[in-house]
């Protein structure tokens, strides 16, 4: 049996994963979803992209299983930095609409000048936290915006962990992902899946990534 650690994208928490940690658990293995600093009932206005990395790593190291990490939007950058300091015990990465980052890559650097925007509008109260879009689920919180802003560390050592998967929802407009999609979809260490459906694939398409989550242990 496995150890499915669950990183929600911008805003969310671990709640975002329900259905899905529902159905791995009923198959046998052990599903962690994990709500990141400042995402929360706790505000952490000054946690960045190191902040949260350090925490995924942390939980990563306290399994005794295989670990399979799964990253949704934001989250790819979090699966990156989390796997280059633990390959090792790391099974299978699993992106989820999500950018694949490259050392020096930030979510601000990495995406579309529209999201660029609705970050610089969201952080105008404090210019620390980024407001969640209004027609995201109530349970969204205030994003830390330095975990947007801060570049990721990489070494390389990622591309160790043998399973690599890229999920594309190619049923919103504007998505920053379709052209990372179709680049690794050319590459023979990635396998990868589209799904008909909006960004927020956990919720909107449960059973399926969970089908394709399950046969990275199969």
């Amino acid at each position: 049996m496995a150890t499915f650690i669950l990183i929600p994208g911008g805003w969310q928490g671990g709640w975002v994963y329900q259905q899905v940690a529902e159905i791995l658990t009923a198959h046998g293995h052990t599903a962690m979803p994990i709500t990141l600093s400042g995402l929360g009932d706790e505000p952490a206005p000054t946690a960045n992209l190191e902040t949260h990395i350090g925490e995924v790593v942390s939980a990563v190291k306290s399994q005794q299983s295989d670990v399979v990490l799964v990253g949704q939007s934001y989250g790819g950058m979090v699966v990156s930095g989390a796997a280059d300091a633990a390959p090792s015990q790391i099974r299978a990465l699993v992106y989820v609409d999500a950018y694949v980052p490259d050392t020096d890559d930030s979510v601000w650097s990495l995406t579309t000048p529209r999201f660029r925007d609705m970050f610089v509008a969201g952080a105008k109260a404090d210019g620390l936290n980024c407001a969640p879009p209004p027609t995201l689920d109530p349970r969204c919180r205030p994003h830390p915006i330095g975990t947007f802003l801060q570049s990721i560390n990489l070494s390389g050592r990622w591309r160790e962990v043998p399973r690599k998967t890229y999920i594309g929802a190619h049923g919103w407009e504007g998505s920053p992902f379709l052209d990372l999609y179709q680049r690794l979809s050319g590459e023979p260490e990635w396998s990868t899946f589209a799904l008909d459906c909006g960004h927020n694939v956990a919720r909107l398409q449960p059973e399926a990534l969970t089908e394709i989550l399950l046969a990275q242990v199969a």
